[in-house]
């Protein structure tokens, strides 16, 4: 009957591997698919989202009034402080018209805008032709209500008698080019933020498919592990060990529970993979008995490291496979973790040592398969800053990994 359990186990656990690649690889094609960036088919415009326009608003609003304040200063300081001193000089007369001349650019640098956010949707080139027509319209419109303001109020004349084309060409440059300076900051406003638009989008993009490569990275581990103790406990079990192999299925159920218990997050702190870690090893301990010893230094600044979720365990699994296992007297399995200074930065280095005969891993093809997964999830995690190295010795073998020390709060 207990063979039997552990058979009807195993077939199940390879349908749950199948499921973990194929929801892992529909997982990373919609999330790659979600967050594509690649340019759309149709012509290139600034289109932008109703929440990037709310807060194009507030830029508009912000540099509309300090804008026309500074071109209103300007205007004071630059054309009508200097003709105080002038007999006749109408100061009330001027004052006024420089409030009309400044009201009214901001009534149609307003009603500008108003015009580029309706024809935003538009293609490009489209949007910035039918802007600078109308920025000429609205240019011609300010340089008739500012001359006729300032032949009206300052000079008590009918605006349009004795108009000089010379000077009116004069002012309209002016008006023009005031015009054309407030739609081309209006643009860049937008592209600026279509440019944060793309950012944001591509950012996401990548940490999409960083989280969904790191998860199937992770996935790959648990029928891994699930392989070779189901392994264990049917040689156990071939040998008539079934209270030892009964045993140590009841604690690779605790082990299971609890890794779904913490959720399948890519990430993790040293703390938490301790304590996993610690399920482990109470499996193996039923397994080898005495056989095992494990020495772990852990201080307790190291426990809020950020790592990757399940990352030591397979580690520690190679370590007394093809160290203690291999012993016919005890063996002893070193787990340490240590921060150090490197670069002015604080990193976090963590070794298991164990005490095993050398054995190349050419000769056991299943050595790698743990080792690899942990190196590209360390790349992935860490962009790529981290230390892995393996060294080999007649007293055993030595596996040391240096990562930045990210604390988590969590």
């Amino acid at each position: 009957a207990m063979k039997t359990v552990i058979t009807l186990g195993f077939s199940s656990e390879i349908k749950v591997t199948i499921g973990y690649h194929v929801g892992m690889k529909s997982q990373l094609s919609g999330s790659m698919l979600s967050t594509d960036t690649s340019p759309p088919a149709h012509k290139e415009s600034l289109n932008l989202e109703p929440q990037l326009i709310a807060h194009q608003n507030k830029q508009f609003w912000t540099l509309q009034y300090s804008g026309w304040f500074g071109y209103l200063l300007v205007v004071f300081m630059a054309i009508v402080r200097p003709q105080f001193s002038n007999p006749g000089f109408n100061l009330s007369g001027e004052l006024i018209n420089l409030a009309i001349e400044t009201a009214s650019g901001f009534s149609l640098s307003f009603l500008q805008w108003l015009l580029i956010r309706a024809i935003v949707h538009m293609p490009l080139r489209k949007t910035l032709a039918i802007s600078f027509v109308s920025a000429s319209i609205m240019g011609l419109l300010f340089n008739i209500i500012k001359l006729a303001s300032y032949k009206t109020i300052v000079y008590h004349q009918v605006w349009y008698e004795q108009l000089d084309m010379l000077e009116f060409g004069g002012w309209f440059l002016f008006s023009l080019t005031t015009m054309f300076v407030w739609t081309a900051i209006f643009f860049i406003m937008l592209y600026n933020t279509r440019l944060q638009r793309e950012h944001d989008r591509l950012l996401r993009a990548e940490n999409a498919a960083k989280e969904a490569q790191l998860q199937m990275l992770r996935y790959q581990l648990n029928p891994h592990f699930m392989f070779n103790t189901m392994n264990a406990i049917s040689t156990l079990i071939y040998k008539k060990e079934n209270q030892i192999a009964s045993e140590m299925l009841d604690r690779l159920c605790s082990f299971f529970r609890y890794t779904l218990d913490q959720n399948a997050s890519p990430e993790s702190t040293l703390n938490k993979e301790i304590k996993l870690l610690e399920l482990y090893l109470s499996i193996e301990k039923v397994r080898f008995g005495d056989k095992l010893s494990v020495k772990l230094q852990a201080p307790q600044a190291t426990l809020t490291a950020k790592v990757p979720s399940l990352f030591l365990q397979p580690i520690v699994e190679n370590a007394i496979k093809y160290g203690v296992e291999t012993r016919k007297d005890n063996g002893l399995v070193t787990i340490s973790a240590a921060i150090f200074l490197k670069n002015n930065s604080n990193y976090l280095r963590l070794e298991v040592i164990d005490n095993g005969k050398y054995q190349s891993v050419e000769r056991n093809p299943g050595f790698g398969i743990g080792l690899k997964n942990t190196r590209e999830r360390l790349a992935t995690l860490f962009n790529n800053d981290f230390q892995f190295n393996i060294s080999h010795s007649q007293t055993g073998t030595n596996v040391v990994m240096e990562v930045p020390f990210e604390p988590q709060l969590s």
